[in-house]
């Protein structure tokens, strides 16, 4: 409770109010969910907050709420999510950059998955674990870079394979953290923070 009360009567709960910010940057955000996220994400950052999640689920159009899952009418649920996340997420990273903040931030969006290359019966795209794509922006991330590249049908990766781990070792990397460094469970066993 304690620490509750302390989070909540601190300066760093201004974070949540957004009166301050001039109404044509928060348009250029967005009114979404998303847009609103990444702007909150943008005020965490500038009070030191070390890591921050933003969601995109529950998109309007998009017809479920679980983002990117795409089974049924993927062009146009695509389409409605790109409509929320490229505004608001170009916007952050402009943000980020006009303040100082882009090269001591590192940026990761991705997804757990791919999709398939191929539409399915219902106009959709199915879950896909042999190629995806994921963006590294920010800090310690040289930018202007592909890595990688899928075979022509999009079924295979045919150059630079990066497998999660090597993935996560690089976000890792960027945030100073030895990916090979041990945290010991509740039972004594050593578990590796990239294993």
């Amino acid at each position: 409770y304690k620490n509750a009360v302390r989070m909540m009567r601190s300066e760093s709960a201004a974070a949540f109010e957004f009166n301050d910010e001039p109404a044509s940057l928060r348009e250029k955000y967005g009114s979404s969910q998303f847009g609103l996220g990444c702007l909150l994400a943008r005020r965490l950052v500038e009070r030191g907050v070390p890591f921050i999640e933003v969601s995109l689920n529950n998109v309007a159009g998009n017809g479920n709420s679980f983002g990117w899952d795409t089974h049924e009418d993927n062009v146009k649920r695509v389409a409605s999510l790109c409509n929320v996340l490229d505004p608001a997420w170009a916007t952050l990273m402009e943000d980020l950059d006009s303040r100082g903040l882009l090269d001591t931030t590192t940026i990761v969006w991705m997804g757990e998955f791919g999709r398939t290359p191929r539409i399915n019966g219902n106009s959709g795209r199915d879950h896909f674990p042999a190629a995806w794509s994921a963006v590294l922006a920010g800090g310690g991330v040289r930018g202007g870079q592909v890595v990688g590249q899928t075979s022509p049908d999009g079924m295979t990766v045919a150059d630079r394979p990066v497998n999660v781990q090597d993935f996560l070792a690089t976000v890792c990397g960027c945030l100073g953290v030895d990916g090979k460094a041990e945290n010991i469970s509740n039972v004594g066993r050593p578990i590796r923070i990239v294993d």
